[in-house]
Formats: structure tokens, sequence, C-alpha cells
């Protein structure tokens, strides 16, 4: 074997030995979830062909042809058995793309697909697209709505001017993606989530209305709207079911994360919440219910962050940000929490229908005061001393 056929044969090795690492649970955790020692996707799980020229004649160094920078912020479904997320995979270039990668238990193992999504395009093309929610829908199809970024061309020297809408595609077999016309709305929308069901015999919609690319402005939190037609949607109205307040974690901005899971007790929602601090913005996971007759009205609301980065995980390219737009509800009640930290990778947290409901119902809601977040620990302390 020639010097060139030995580095390529050590690289694989390397590479195989990280996807195929056993991941193990971190102990000592809150009780609500147990989170996970290593990440399941980084920009090294990336299939070894989609970066290196294998020639030898072509790359004789054996360079990294195309660099892939980051994998962040995955839709989740289980498919014919297997633990599925649709990834967004980051280039050096800075352009984002999906990725469809798989695992046999939804912890390790997670192998991508041997090509990326080929996402077709809107009829005004997208410079880059990014962070997809699936719904597997009762009317048969799976949806993939993602962002989709353009420049602003209305402010032409300014390079950094975008518009977000949200993108819509649908799928049968995660391969072939029928796209369907981008979401019309009123405003920007960066954070659409398509409900699993119908309500009153339409498609639901979960929104984030917000005035620009990156401030929410007037836009008072998550969203909700019921749309005629899937293949040509748009929001005529949009009420807000999940505010927006002061001084909470909330207070930039909020977004709904995956599609909610429906159980006995409710909806149960995962979404993102924004505050500003003097190093930038910090993004966190909260939780809410909502009632099963009418999932826009919030049943349970704890109070405060349910997932943060934490140690490693708060490094990365977009520091101190927890983000997640993926999960999964076993048969059996397991719940996988797909998020990433960062801006950088991706992790899994496990935990169970039960537990998440008992947190729900049962957790404090924000008093929105130092008062009332002072009485609220002492009635804890009161109740422990068996007052």
């Amino acid at each position: 074997m020639n010097d060139f056929n030995s580095r390529v044969a050590a690289l694989r090795r390397h590479h195989e030995e990280l996807l195929t690492r056993k991941n193990i649970p971190v102990e000592w955790g809150n009780g609500i979830y147990t989170k996970y020692k290593y990440p399941i996707l980084t920009a090294d799980h990336v299939p070894l062909e989609w970066k290196y020229d294998f020639c030898e004649k072509d790359n004789p160094f054996l360079m990294q042809r195309i660099m892939v920078n980051a994998t962040l912020n995955s839709g989740a479904i289980k498919w014919n058995g297997k633990y599925l997320l649709v990834v967004r995979v980051e280039g050096a270039d800075r352009k984002s793309f999906f990725a469809v990668a798989e695992s046999p238990n939804g912890i390790d193992n997670f192998r991508f697909w041997p090509e990326p999504v080929t996402m077709p395009d809107d009829v005004v093309p997208a410079t880059n697209v990014y962070d997809m929610r699936l719904t597997a829908h009762e009317d048969g199809w799976i949806y993939g709505i993602f962002c989709a970024e353009r420049h602003d061309d209305s402010q032409p020297a300014n390079l950094s001017a975008a518009t977000a809408t949200a993108g819509i595609a649908r799928t049968k077999d995660f391969k072939m993606w029928q796209r369907l016309p981008d979401l019309k709305t009123r405003s920007q929308q960066r954070n659409v989530v398509l409900h699993p069901e119908f309500v009153n015999g339409k498609y639901a919609l979960y929104t984030r209305p917000q005035d620009g690319f990156i401030d929410t402005g007037s836009g008072g939190g998550i969203g909700w709207a019921l749309v005629d037609d899937i293949t040509h949607a748009e929001v005529k109205e949009e009420k807000i079911i999940n505010a927006r307040h002061y001084h909470t974690i909330t207070e930039v901005k909020n977004g709904e994360g995956p599609h909610p899971l429906k159980t006995a007790e409710g909806w149960l929602h995962l979404a993102h919440g924004v505050r500003a601090t003097a190093d930038g913005l910090r993004y966190v996971l909260y939780m809410y219910m909502t009632a099963l007759d009418d999932p826009t009205r919030v049943i349970a609301s704890p109070g405060g962050f349910f997932l943060v980065p934490e140690g490693a995980e708060y490094v990365g390219d977009v520091m101190n940000v927890a983000f997640a737009n993926g999960w999964i509800a076993d048969d059996d009640g397991t719940v996988f929490i797909y998020y990433a930290s960062a801006d950088t990778r991706m992790h899994v947290a496990t935990s169970t229908i039960a537990r998440l409901i008992d947190y729900c119902k049962n957790t404090p809601a924000d008093g929105l005061s130092t008062a009332a977040s002072v009485e609220t620990i002492k009635r804890l302390i009161r109740k422990n001393q068996g007052g």
C-alpha cells in the first residue's frame, strides 16, 4: 500500500470510529431529561466523499477540497423504524443545505445518507435555506417548512440586508421533494411549523411574525393561523397564542420549535426564547402545553428555561445558544429531543411523555417579578418543611 492509500485508510478508520462511538448518559441531571456526553452530529460526521477528492493524481496532499463548518438545527422524525434527522449542514462558504442522517437508536451511530437533499427552488430562488421543521400530516404527506433567505434588494448597498420567508416542501421518501410556493404573509417569517392535524378542516400553522429579518418589532410572540390550501398557503389572519414578556427568557423574541406532541392531557410544545445580554443574544428552550380541544388555548406554562447550553455546549460559532426544531416521541413514551448548541453541533436529550407533562403542569409559572419568584421559592420551602 502506497503512502496516499495508507493515509486514506487511516482517515476512513478514524471517521468510522467517530460514527460508531457509543454515547453515554450524563449523570446528575435535573430529573426532567437526560443529556448525553457526546454530540450526535458534528462537521466531522459528514461523509468523507463530500469533502475529499480521493484521486491521488488530483489531490496528492489529501486536502479537504470542500470544508464543512457546522451541523445544526435538525428536523426529526421516526420513519421505517429509523430515527431520521433532516440536518442543516453549513459549508465553509456559509451556505446551508439539508442532508438526512439516520440512527438505529436515536442516540448514537448517526450516519448521513450518501448525498445531500436536492431542494427545488421557489419561483424566486433563495440564497440560503435552513432550519427545517418536519410534520407527518394526516393528509398523508411529510412536510418540511424551513427558512428561505434572500438579499433585500430594496437596500442594494447593504450586503447584510435580508428577507425571510417560510419555504414549504413535501415528500414521501426524503429523497424526492415537491416544492410548494413560499408562505404568503404580511410580515417576515423565520419559524413556521405545521400542526399535524387539520383544524376545522384547514391546515394550521404556528408562526412568528416579525417586522425585519432579525428584529421582531411589533411581532408579539408565537402566532397561529389557519390556511385553506397548503399548495398556495397564505396567512390572512394571525393571532398570538404565546406572547413575549418584559424581563423574561422571551423578551426579545420567541418561536415554536418542532410541531407539538399530542398526549392524553394536551399538546406538548417545545419553543425557544431569546433575551439580550451584555454578550449578545441568549437562546434557550422552554415548554408549554395547549388544550386538546383548542390548540391555541394554553393550559400550562412553566416559568423559565427548560434547556440551556452547558459546558462545552456554550462554545461555538454563536455562543450561548440552544435551539431545537426536532423531537421524536416513541410508542413507549420515550421522547428524543434534538437540539443544537452554539449553532455548531447537534445533541440529544431523552425524556418521557409522562415526565414532560409533569414538568409542564407542576412547574410554577413565571410571576414576572422578583417578589413573585421569591414567594414561589418560599412556598416550596414551607412545603418541604411540612408546612
